[in-house]
């Protein structure tokens, strides 16, 4: 029998068979119990694992807070159910002068600057794991897996996401979780798109982000690059180009200012109005100089009403606009694994063949990683070298194909350089005439960003001309102001 005073009530009407009251403090208990243990095994772990984090930052304080939740309003209802009875008002009375009440007192206190210190201390851990990359690229698993892996593979795998997507500051942290509830909801919801589109509306700009660590007054000067080709016959013949690549600066103060760094706007202003949301077209230029002269470049028959919502200053990302998540295309995946002998170049028709194979539309990764295997061994049974090419396909494929999320090459230009996209010759095509009609931005000047200093193979590379030599297309030779991009498309041709 319970407990009753002289009145016959229990002495703690309020706690008295308040079930409510106790799942929620059983619930706090247990979750309090569980974050603890998450949060030594999340640091054990040294926070590799999203799921763990979820679990621990997300999980666990939100059952905690259901369990505070319950119990409150399970003395609320105690209370209400109490007064509708006609009985006296409960009240929770602490008697300090009572060893008892004091213990309860204590404890209470106790409890309440434990539970406000684990709170804090998971607010800074969410705080700082939603800002993680392992959050950021696992957390969403399939959809992000594209981006996570090219990122872990890319030039900036030792910058975390959010300096680059976030920045510094408060404010745009701010923007990007407001941002990131949604995408929260869209993938819980399966709303999301296949695959992610880019360019990313509303970025930072570059200034505020890249130029944190990129100085963009640096002077490079000219850098020496070696790009290795094989081209897709039985032999697969090899060709070196030798570039002398103008990278130069745009500080007069560190430097001669020219090359491709003249767009770095330090010390003028290039602005376009892209006519896709890609910006694939460019219409209209507008660069302002040192002395504030304006000069327009458009394409034959723009319309001289520009769009100026649409009006975007040139920064970083307008050419190097896959700073850190480079999917490879085929082409170039096939000649460096050739070049670094993955592939071997003795293999008949192997450029061919292995260009046709991981171009071939599949389901899955899994589907394409079986069906690479079967087609290249059937190609070339019993060879030596034939697992070594089936290894290095199939790790090409794992980077840089995703057909769950639809994701290649193909889904993501890549505007450095002009070969398999457009890139430079946006702007630079011999078409974007000043409206004044005495400027032109010039494309067949190649010697303006670039030197070809040697090409070929054997003693031919080792012919170098310093002031540069024609281009000799490999094979058949192309018009002159043939673009590139108008043959190359970065897979079989």
């Amino acid at each position: 029998m319970a407990e009753t005073n002289q009145n016959g009530t229990p002495p703690n009407p309020l706690l008295h068979r308040n079930w409510l009251l106790v799942a929620g403090l059983i619930i706090m208990a247990g979750s309090l119990f569980s974050f603890l243990m998450l949060f030594v095994m999340h640091g054990m772990k040294g926070g590799s694992n999203a799921y763990v984090g979820i679990l621990t930052f997300f999980v666990a304080p939100a059952f905690l807070f259901l369990g505070l939740g319950m119990a409150v309003a399970g003395l609320w209802l105690r209370r209400r159910k109490i007064m509708k009875a006609g009985g006296p008002a409960p009240k929770l009375q602490f008697d300090l002068s009572m060893a008892r009440d004091r213990r309860v007192v204590l404890v209470g206190v106790g409890g309440l600057l434990a539970f406000l210190l684990v709170s804090a201390l998971g607010s800074y851990q969410t705080y700082h794991f939603t800002e993680s990359t392992v959050f950021c690229g696992q957390a969403c698993h399939k959809v992000m897996e594209p981006e996570m892996t090219a990122y872990q593979n890319g030039p900036h795998a030792r910058v975390s996401c959010t300096e680059c997507h976030i920045g510094p500051g408060a404010e745009w942290f701010v923007k990007s979780k407001l941002s990131g509830s949604y995408q929260v909801y869209a993938t819980l919801a399966n709303k999301y798109p296949r695959p992610i589109p880019t360019p990313i509306k509303d970025l930072r700009p570059a200034q505020e982000t890249c130029e944190q660590c990129h100085w963009p007054a640096k002077f490079v000067g000219n850098t020496d690059r070696l790009y290795t080709y094989y081209l897709g016959d039985e032999t697969n013949t090899v060709h070196h180009l030798r570039l002398l690549l103008k990278v130069g600066g745009a500080d007069p103060t560190h430097g001669p200012v020219g090359g491709i760094h003249w767009h770095m706007n330090v010390g003028h202003v290039v602005e376009y109005v892209a006519a896709d949301d890609s910006r694939m077209v460019i219409p209209y230029i507008r660069m302002t100089d040192l002395q504030g002269k304006v000069t327009e470049f458009v394409l034959p028959g723009y319309t001289n009403q520009v769009d100026m919502t649409r009006l975007r200053r040139m920064d970083c990302v307008d050419c190097h606009n896959r700073p850190a998540h480079i999917f490879k295309a085929p082409n170039d995946a096939v000649n460096l694994a050739m070049a670094l002998g993955q592939i071997d170049p003795a293999l008949p028709w192997i450029k061919t063949n292995a260009l046709y194979v991981l171009t071939q539309p599949y389901q899955t990764a899994a589907e394409a990683t079986e069906k690479i295997a079967q087609f290249i061994r059937s190609k070339y049974p019993g060879h030596p070298k034939t697992e070594a090419a089936v290894t290095a396909l199939q790790d090409i494929y794992r980077r840089n194909f995703f057909p769950e999320m639809k994701v290649n090459w193909r889904a993501y230009p890549n505007h450095i350089g002009h070969k398999d996209w457009p890139g430079c010759t946006r702007c630079h095509d011999d078409k974007h005439v000043s409206k004044d009609g005495g400027r032109k931005v010039v494309f067949n000047d190649c010697s303006i960003c670039h030197i070809i200093l040697a090409q070929g193979d054997g003693a031919k590379l080792e012919q170098l001309n310093a002031r540069g030599q024609p281009f000799e297309h490999p094979g058949d030779e192309i018009p002159s102001g043939y673009k590139c991009h108008e043959c190359h498309n970065g897979g079989p041709m």
